[in-house]
């Protein structure tokens, strides 16, 4: 056994592997021999892709010279031979070389989405309504495959709620048009709602005091603080960060800025962006 989920395919261990473990997880039978060349540039490529998929694929490679008996067992004429076994039954597979992109769109078919956990763990979040504790959940979901509409509704409702709306404005006009279903029209509602809670009066009159009197700090730190509490994170983050270089000591704005980074969720750019910049300033 050369790792937890790849083996040799033998006579010995064929019951257990075909028979037993198919039904649990998706085996991948390799099909190869020594003296096949190509043989020797499909198996890396299908190490790789089993160690992505630990605990839901197997890899079972057959040395043909060696178990003659259990490649017969599946009529194999041609090396090398790839089959996918699911529940006992060889469901798939192909002969020759394929490139790894073509294998990993054929054991899709078969294997749970990678972001699949992701999700999961970020809808469980948003049943008890922890936007901050979904958003890297969701985040991961929706890195790890932008394509999948789920995860990007999931992630863009999280930008909402944790106040990023220019990023899920941004990402709600890249959805296509048969994708703009009633989630599509709740994300926009939600995103025109929270601009609108976001512009109060007493923020615009400090913009407009911070316009007048531009080197006031503490109007700036005021208006910060104004922003943090609608969410708008990234506008308070970039005052502070200006206050600081003006005078680092300025009164509350490294505390008030440590706190507007902390009380950002894991994950969010900002976070990491905006914790590098004030440590640069302190050291």
């Amino acid at each position: 056994m050369m790792s937890n989920n790849i083996v040799d395919l033998t006579v010995e261990n064929f019951q257990q592997v075909i028979l037993e473990i198919s039904r649990e997880k998706v085996v991948l039978i390799d099909f190869w021999a020594e003296w096949c060349e190509p043989c020797k540039d499909l198996m890396p490529v299908l190490e790789k892709i089993a160690r992505d998929y630990p605990d839901t694929l197997l890899l079972a490679k057959v040395d043909c010279d060696r178990q003659q008996e259990v490649a017969a067992q599946f009529g194999i004429r041609n090396l090398p031979t790839v089959m996918v076994v699911k529940d006992a039954q060889p469901v798939d597979g192909f002969a020759g070389v394929q490139p790894e992109s073509e294998i990993r769109a054929m054991l899709a078919k078969y294997l749970p989405s990678p972001e699949d956990e992701y999700l999961q763990k970020a809808s469980e979040c948003l049943a008890e309504g922890d936007y901050a504790a979904a958003f890297p959940f969701a985040k991961q979901a929706y890195d790890i495959n932008p394509g999948n509409i789920d995860s990007k509704f999931l992630y863009i409702d999280c930008l909402v709620e944790t106040g990023a709306l220019e990023q899920a404005k941004t990402l709600l006009g890249e959805i296509k048009m048969v994708d703009q279903d009633h989630r599509y029209q709740s994300l926009q509602a939600k995103i025109e709602l929270a601009e609108q809670a976001a512009d109060t009066p007493e923020i615009r009159a400090l913009f407009e005091q911070v316009e007048a009197q531009p080197d006031n700090l503490q109007l700036k730190v005021d208006l910060a603080v104004a922003l943090y509490r609608v969410q708008r994170s990234a506008e308070a983050l970039e005052l502070l960060h200006g206050v600081l270089l003006k005078d680092f000591g300025f009164g509350e704005a490294k505390k008030t800025m440590l706190d507007v980074i902390n009380a950002l969720p894991d994950g969010d750019a900002l976070k990491s962006t905006y914790r590098r910049k004030l440590y640069s300033l302190m050291y």
